[in-house]
């Protein structure tokens, strides 16, 4: 593979013009796809195999226009201090704004609040409840507007008015952190490589690579079904691979300049070694996300489809554009001990004296030194200190959010909060009982037996009247808890429900399914904790296979994958801490603690590993190199640090400022992903691969590199540390000086 990527490396290099046009032409075509496109809603949410989902597609059978997964609003009315609902001023208020709710033209239902009974027992407050034929991130802007103008003209009359429900569902967006994120990575490149051209490179052509990725995904996100999360979290991970893809080869050209090496030559070599790198983690990173698959969430599948495609992209243009636009800069990028000369450095000294010696030691060095010499020491501290930041993760409670996570200046927060004021905190999420009595002999009967037995449940506070379809055969109940829709009480009477459901169907015929919002965020949550472990066992275990094969170790991969269960669950710790528990959440801009997100576990396992892999992979290949030409374990360890440690620093801060900037989004799972992985990266990179990994080789010495000779012999040699390209160059050093000798 080395000398592939060797002989890419020098093809781009040389035909720059051509490469640089491709590419620009694949940006032209993908943002024209995303400007022609028609414009995209949210992704329809479906939940395949789950009870929540099986009786939304038996409503939209027995209930045909209904749209049970259709926008919902509720428009919550208080009456002044001192007055009723009742009052005939502030009644006819309400009638008039359901009236004109009634006009819309995607409202396919209003319910009043004095006939429909939602009236507080107290009088002073009530609801209407506005159904849509589409989802709220389909809802045209006039409808929405509408909605607004009539809650409006309410206030007007002098009552308090709030709307609730996913009907104002917007877009999110990422406020400026985003581009504070971007900003940090940029003074960190200038940093790392002390030239504006130099640091620009990754800057630009991850970039490019977002644009083709999120830009492709814009434009095929109506005919393929994504919702606007795809793109914000292809943006996220792309950008900070692309810049970390980059920067890597772009810090070794520079290694390879300071060596004496020609530009192309140069090119070639960063491209043969720290290029079979990246494709190693990049193929770490596609596995991760496209395992997602496993848990049979179509929405969650496209979002790891979406982002790996742009991780890929990022792939090839780290190989190909990289290469092309050193190409071009020229003489512009430095090699690596240029910037030591200029500075007065010791680097400079080092190679004027000719001997190693003389060469100052970098920090990585010292820090390679240290630890090598107290592994056991730098080991302890680091799994204590990890363990210490799991312990809150013991304490997860997961959910999906709702309009009670939502901040409370908004007007949805605020409805949340007048309706458990004036109906409980159920309300807010009650249950939909759906009764399939097409097999009953009675099918009322029967439905009246379901409501009987679900009014005398725990926790039960209101069971509606059944409504019924056309035919008679099917019923809807809705159910009322006395608990907020995320408890673990409400969970409870949803199970209790279900349970009841083989009595009922022995004693009637018919079958009981509860569904609504409450139930499926429910439902979600134990399919993603169902399938965490399959989900872990195929990525860890596919990315072990593939760790095999480029370290040629078992004992490594066996490391790595160890150190990153230690950091993820660090920073599950972190999350828990934070968006749960409340620590610093007003630096975080968290205004609502709550369950952490049913995904974040599972979302967390499969990017985060990804992450780390890149990291491992770019930091011990070079050790690899060094033991490979003949250094000892112990040295191999402070070789690979002097040369990637400062690279891999870089890489860290930079994919940290990246995702920390999506902690200023509006939506909270952007959020709480964003803070995640800012923290892991954070974990994975400065404590299990700069701290655990040297002192794991440390002490494991030369039987870290043992592979069974059977396997070795099984395994494809695919020279990542590129021992071909050693030979290759040295036959293309004896071809230049037979050259020489024949002009001479």
């Amino acid at each position: 593979m080395a000398t592939f990527l060797y002989e890419l490396g020098r093809l781009a290099f040389r035909r720059r013009h051509f490469v640089a046009l491709i590419w620009v032409a694949l940006l032209t075509l993908a943002g024209v796809g995303a400007a022609s496109a028609p414009t995209a809603g949210s992704s329809s949410f479906s939940v395949p195999g789950t009870e929540a989902q099986k009786a939304f597609d038996l409503l939209d059978q027995r209930f045909p226009g209904m749209n049970a997964d259709g926008a919902t609003a509720r428009v919550v009315f208080k009456a002044p201090a001192g007055e009723k609902m009742a009052d005939a001023a502030n009644k006819a208020a309400v009638e008039r704004t359901v009236r004109e709710l009634d006009t819309g033209s995607e409202v396919t239902s209003v319910t009043d609040p004095f006939k429909s009974g939602s009236v507080s027992k107290d009088g002073t407050i009530a609801y209407a409840q506005v159904r849509y034929e589409v989802s709220g991130m389909e809802l045209e802007d006039a409808s929405k507007d509408a909605l607004e103008d009539a809650a409006e003209g309410a206030r007007d009359s002098g009552l308090t008015v709030e709307i609730g429900g996913d009907a104002l569902q917007a877009a999110p967006h990422t406020g400026t952190t985003e581009i504070i994120g971007i900003a940090v990575a940029a003074v960190v490149l200038v940093i790392t490589f002390g030239s504006l051209v130099s640091a620009g490179l990754p800057l630009l052509t991850a970039l490019v690579g977002v644009g083709i990725g999120v830009a492709s995904i814009t434009a095929l996100a109506s005919a393929l079904d994504l919702g606007t999360t795809t793109s914000t979290l292809a943006m996220m991970i792309g950008l900070a691979v692309g810049i970390d893809y980059a920067l890597f080869i772009v810090s070794r050209y520079r290694a390879e300049l300071a060596e004496g090496r020609d530009r192309e030559e140069a090119a070639g070599r960063a491209t043969g070694t720290a290029g079979s790198a990246v494709v190693f983690a990049g193929l770490t990173v596609v596995i991760a996300l496209v395992g997602l698959a496993v848990v049979n969430i179509p929405m969650l599948t496209k979002m790891g489809v979406a982002a790996a495609g742009t991780v890929a992209v990022a792939v090839l243009i780290a190989l190909t554009m990289v290469p092309a636009l050193l190409g071009y800069a020229g003489a512009k990028v430095r090699p690596t001990g240029h910037k030591a000369r200029w500075m007065g450095g010791g680097r400079a000294a080092g190679k004027a004296g000719g001997t190693e010696g003389a060469e100052k030691p970098n920090m990585g060095t010292r820090w390679a030194r240290f630890v090598v010499h107290r592994p056991v020491m730098v080991l302890l501290v680091a799994v204590i200190g990890l363990g210490a930041a799991a312990i809150p993760a013991s304490s997860l409670e997961l959910g999906l959010p709702d309009d009670g996570s939502q901040p409370t200046s908004t007007t949805q927060r605020r409805a949340y909060d007048l309706l458990s004021e004036g109906f409980g905190p159920g309300s807010n999420g009650p249950l939909m009982v759906v009764v399939d009595a097409k097999s009953a002999d009675d099918p009322k009967a029967a439905v009246k037996q379901v409501s009987d037995e679900v009014k005398d449940m725990k926790g039960v506070v209101t069971v509606t009247p059944a409504t019924y379809n056309k035919a008679g055969d099917t019923a809807m109940i809705t159910v009322v808890t006395d608990s907020k829709p995320s408890s673990v009480a409400t969970e409870d009477v949803v199970h209790e429900i279900r349970g009841a459901g083989p009595a009922i169907k022995a004693d009637s015929d018919a079958n009981v399914l509860v569904t609504g919002a409450t139930a499926m965020n429910i439902d979600v949550s134990q399919k993603l904790d169902d399938a965490l472990v399959p989900y872990l066992v195929l990525v860890v275990g596919l990315a072990f296979l593939l760790l095999i094969v480029v370290f040629r170790s078992v004992l490594v991969p066996l490391k790595a994958a160890l150190g990153f269960l230690l950091s993820v669950m660090a920073a599950l710790g972190a999350v828990v801490a934070v968006f749960q528990w409340g620590w610093l959440a007003d630096v975080v801009g968290v205004e609502e603690t709550g369950p952490v997100m049913s995904m974040m576990p599972i979302f967390m396992v499969g990017v985060v590993f990804g992450l780390a892999m890149d990291y491992e992979v770019f930091l011990v290949t070079r050790m690899r190199e060094a033991y490979v030409h003949g250094e000892r374990p112990g040295q191999a360890v402070v070789t690979g640090f002097r040369h990637g440690a400062r690279v891999v620093t870089a890489a860290a801060v930079i994919m940290m400022a990246v995702f920390a900037g999506f902690i200023g989004s509006s939506e909270s799972m952007v959020k709480m992903i964003g803070f995640g992985l800012a923290v892991a990266v954070l974990f994975d990179a400065f404590v299990v691969r700069m701290a655990i990994v040297p002192a794991v080789l440390a002490l494991l010495g030369d039987k870290a590199w043992w592979l069974p000779r059977w396997l070795d012999r099984a395994l494809p040699d695919v020279d990542v540390e590129g021992e071909g390209l050693r030979t290759h160059g040295d036959a293309a050093e004896g071809t230049e000086r037979d050259e020489e000798l024949v002009r001479a």
